[in-house]
């Protein structure tokens, strides 16, 4: 399986609403922080049409998810307390973007070795 098919097997709103915990087909697992997926939210609002019209979003340190809606078979909508919700998010191309952005700077989704 590539980068760019990856699927969450599971979402998992935690308790307090501020944390979505997403695990993926190949094991992989990441806690994901509300005020992360606002701000970074894949919405035109947010994003714009292009770089140059992207937003930096401030403010968003307490926000939460009160919903997580199913959007067919290939996305999910966030709706957080704020009342934003027009972000789709779109797991494969999301990971893919984040795989991108990790290469394009030369970085790697390893950690750095411990020294023994």
């Amino acid at each position: 399986m590539t980068d760019a098919q990856v699927w969450p097997t599971e979402l998992r709103l935690h308790k307090d609403r501020k944390t979505l915990t997403v695990t993926f087909d190949g094991g992989e697992r990441f806690d994901l922080p509300a005020e992360y997926l606002r701000v970074k939210s894949p919405s035109a609002e947010v994003q714009g049409h292009s770089a140059e019209e992207r937003k930096t979003v401030s403010g968003k340190r307490d926000v939460a998810i009160i919903e997580v809606l199913p959007v067919g078979n290939y996305a999910v909508r966030l709706v957080f307390d704020d009342l934003h919700s027009t972000g789709i998010f779109d797991w494969g191309a999301y990971w893919q973007d984040y795989v991108d952005e990790l290469a394009a700077k030369n970085l790697s989704r390893d950690p750095p070795a411990r020294r023994k």
